[in-house]
């Protein structure tokens, strides 16, 4: 799994004119499954975003994570994470997931998250999606699991 998490003062989703996910402060977390990817991934991904130390403490260092600040996630699935363009200049997306493994996965990353958070939003799955954000720092950090297994 690949993600984008970016520290957010307010970040919302929208399909077709219509909000689906919107959050205030918290993270928003552009996530991609690739075809080998397992629940182990997934665990991991979930306890690394959700344990970031990269909200200020009252010092105004990085020191908190978002569950002890009391944010939100935004969950946005984004398989041209996996866009490889070392070759050429259209992206291929072979080492995307395909659907059908991607989707139990990204409900299985929000469902985890869900047991300890009390509020994580959504995008839409296979939707085209507008993200509007206000980055908060600007913090952008990314997490790939395949780097530590």
């Amino acid at each position: 799994m690949r993600a984008v998490v970016q520290r957010v003062k307010r970040a919302s989703v929208r399909v077709r004119e219509r909000t689906v996910g919107e959050i205030g402060q918290g993270l928003l977390v552009l996530l991609a499954v690739a075809r080998d990817d397992a629940e182990a991934d997934v665990n991991y991904m979930v306890e690394k975003i959700i344990g970031l130390r990269i909200f200020d403490d009252a010092e105004g260092r990085m020191n908190l994570s978002v569950k002890e600040t009391g944010g939100a996630l935004l969950v946005v699935s984004q398989f041209t994470l996996y866009g490889d363009v070392r070759r050429g200049k259209r992206p291929s997306w072979s080492e995307a997931a395909p659907p059908e493994i991607a989707e139990p996965l990204y409900e299985r990353f929000v469902s985890e998250a869900r047991k300890i958070l009390p509020r994580v939003e959504t995008g839409s799955f296979r939707q085209m999606m507008e993200v509007e954000l206000v980055n908060d720092g600007p913090v952008t950090i990314l997490l790939d699991s395949r780097k530590l297994f």
